[in-house]
């Protein structure tokens, strides 16, 4: 029997509704009946609702060490998609015991269970840190503890560090690192929010860079990792490094000629070049509107830092047929982008 965890987010849920096709012992774990509506949904999108009712699914929290006793009865296979995603720096101490503690969990789990294999969800955020913007960053570029890193960064190394322990007590272990993961979901949740930002007006952009994936690619490649001999192995899943610009302007016209034609109302592409000393300015100000006046963290420090970094990412390892024996080709984002928009309802 296969275990999903996190089967109610973007890569869990779309990982199910790949898995019904062809597996018929599933099972994933939610910690509320309302967040399953979710994966339904996107049965429902895709005209599979009369697959759904073969996923077995259990009441677990990944951080939650009595309710994954449950879960994890006659299970084989897991996949690990259960993390948490938050760039505020209020939620530092749920990023460790989410990403964290959870991961060391799930491993220890599968070590006292004798799961077979195990594939873990990581991000580009663990991958290290190189000097300068002109060098592709990929599974190879060392962690420098002294530099600045965010805290969802920290705690996804930090859960990259128990599957890594994990593995050297036995446990069989894969390891995928998506970039921004684009996928037809729920527009206000994670990557899914910059769609619904550009639907309604956004007006700035920057110039930074960094790597985009489709969620399809992402789970196809997890399963053919996990049906593989490869264990030990980590791999950066990017299908390319588009600027921040683009991907609204993307996103902007998609929108507008969502159907093939112009449509009225239209929403006018960012035209306003959000320079790095004003969101400089502006995570000031969210700090103290934060610190004085308790709203909610809009832009940390260093998210107004990463919005103009050009981050390059590598994804040579995946595609090389005579290492990961997989020969995969990635989805345009351009294709990602008007699939997604032109399933949403």
């Amino acid at each position: 029997m296969i275990l999903v965890t996190g089967g109610t987010g973007l890569v869990g849920a779309h990982l199910l509704l790949h898995l019904v096709e062809y597996e018929d012992s599933i099972r994933a774990i939610y910690r509320q009946s309302t967040t399953i509506k979710k994966t339904k949904f996107l049965f429902q999108l895709h005209q599979k609702e009369h697959l759904f009712s073969k996923i077995d699914w259990v009441v677990a929290d990944i951080t939650d060490v009595p309710s994954l006793e449950i879960a994890f009865q006659n299970i084989d296979y897991v996949y690990h998609c259960a993390g948490l995603i938050s760039f505020d720096p209020d939620d530092e101490e749920k990023l460790r015991k989410v990403n964290i503690e959870g991961t060391a969990n799930i491993v220890n789990f599968c070590l006292a269970y004798q799961i077979k294999k195990l594939c873990h969800v990581s991000s580009i955020a663990a991958f290290g840190n190189v000097a300068s913007s002109e060098i592709p960053i990929d599974e190879e570029t060392e962690w420098n503890p002294e530099a600045y890193h965010s805290d969802y960064a920290i705690s996804k190394y930090g859960a990259e560090m128990e599957v890594w322990r994990a593995q050297q007590e036995g446990l069989q272990v894969v390891m995928v690192n998506p970039g921004v993961i684009l996928g037809s979901m729920i527009w206000y949740e994670c990557s899914g929010a910059i769609f619904t930002k550009v639907k309604n007006g956004l007006k700035f952009y920057t110039l930074g860079e960094t790597g985009y994936v489709g969620v399809n690619d992402v789970v196809s490649i997890m399963i053919q990792l996990m049906k593989s001999e490869i264990i030990g192995e980590r791999f950066c899943l990017v299908s390319e490094n588009i600027s921040y610009q683009k991907i609204i302007n993307t996103i902007a016209q998609n929108l507008n000629t969502r159907g093939g034609a112009e449509r009225s109302g239209a929403k006018p592409k960012p035209n306003f070049y959000a320079r790095p000393w004003m969101t400089a300015i502006l995570w000031r100000i969210d700090w103290f509107l934060n610190t004085f006046f308790r709203t909610k963290r809009k832009l940390s420090k260093h998210a107004a830092t990463a919005i103009h970094t050009l981050d390059k990412y590598d994804n040579r390892k995946i595609k090389n047929p005579e290492f990961s024996r997989l020969n995969f080709e990635f989805q345009s984002i351009d294709s990602v982008i008007k699939e997604v928009i032109s399933q949403q309802k």
